[in-house]
């Protein structure tokens, strides 16, 4: 049934997860509260995974397949963001300041999903680059 389904997808590792249990097979450091934390519950930034990234970064040559997921990874954000920016100007064109479908706040909603981010860490070493 489509409930057991959904269900079973709620409860299974997100693509950024499994990316982040392939970087710990592969001996990166990561905590059990990042590589068997509750997949249902939205993911939170850790320093340990930033750290993580932080060293894929920085010797490309040792983690080169590593490097281009990551890379993958930032450009599927990328896209996305842009498509959630144009949404969001669009709504504002459409209707304004007005109270959004569903119930939502409209585009007040939309401006504060620009603030999230899938991948959080790759953006967040960037500074740090």
């Amino acid at each position: 049934d489509i409930f057991g389904r959904l269900t079973a997808v709620l409860n299974a590792p997100s693509l950024y997860d499994e990316c982040l249990l392939l970087m710990s097979r592969r001996g990166f450091d990561l905590p059990e509260e990042v590589t068997a934390r509750d997949w249902s519950r939205p993911y939170r930034s850790h320093p340990a995974v930033k750290a993580a990234w932080l060293e894929v970064y920085r010797h490309v040559d040792r983690h080169w397949d590593l490097y281009e997921l990551a890379e993958e990874l930032v450009d599927v954000e990328d896209w996305f963001q842009q498509w959630r920016f144009r949404h969001m100007k669009t709504v504002e064109r459409v209707i304004g300041m007005r109270q959004g479908t569903g119930g939502s706040s409209g585009v007040t909603y939309l401006r504060k999903a620009l603030e999230r981010y899938f991948f959080p860490e790759l953006w967040e070493l960037r500074t740090e680059l």
